[in-house]
This record gives structure tokens, sequence and C-alpha cells, in this order.
């Protein structure tokens, strides 16, 4: 059995009148910018903002986390997405060896 060939849709900022993609892109707002790099996940206590965060051990499953510098418990956790440079500065910021 063949496969019905797709029609080809004319892209949106031809239908809009904008003469080129970027230029649509740019009034909407749109960044294209490709990410390259990985991307990291800090985690943090709502209530004293420390790192020093982990899961609580026998509630892998309800998705508990504990602070272990105050010793706050619950699932509200704080995180923020860095990208690779980001996240370097950090580490640099908190004084952590980076090999």
């Amino acid at each position: 059995m063949k496969k019905k060939k797709t029609k080809l849709l004319t892209p949106t900022w031809i239908l809009k009148g904008y003469d080129s993609e970027k230029d649509y892109n740019k009034t909407k707002g749109i960044d294209n910018k490709k990410r390259t790099g990985k991307t990291f996940k800090i985690r943090k206590c709502p209530k004293c903002d420390s790192d020093d965060v982990g899961v609580v051990v026998g509630k892998e499953k309800t998705g508990e986390w504990g602070c272990n510098k105050c010793n706050w418990k619950g699932k509200d956790i704080n995180e923020t997405k860095m990208n690779e440079e980001d996240f370097m500065k950090y580490l640099d910021k908190r004084g952590e060896e980076v090999s």
C-alpha cells in the first residue's frame, strides 16, 4: 500500500506578508538561535535558597526533597536551568574545583 504524499504548507511569514522569516520572527519576538551545549539543572531549597538538597531516602516515589542545611522537607523544590557557560560561572562563584 502506497503512502499518500503530504501537501507542502506555505510558511506563516509569507502568508502574513513579511519579506523574510527573519523579519517575521523579529516582529513576533521569536528567538530561533540554536542552543548548543548541555543544559544543567540547579535545585535549591525554597526556604533558605541552599543548593545542598536531595531526595529524601524512602520517599523517592513520592518525590519528596530535603534540605541538608535547614532541614526543610517538601515537594516544591526550586529548579533553575542553565547553559554550560552559566553553570561554569556558577561553580566558580561557589569556589568549586573544575577540572
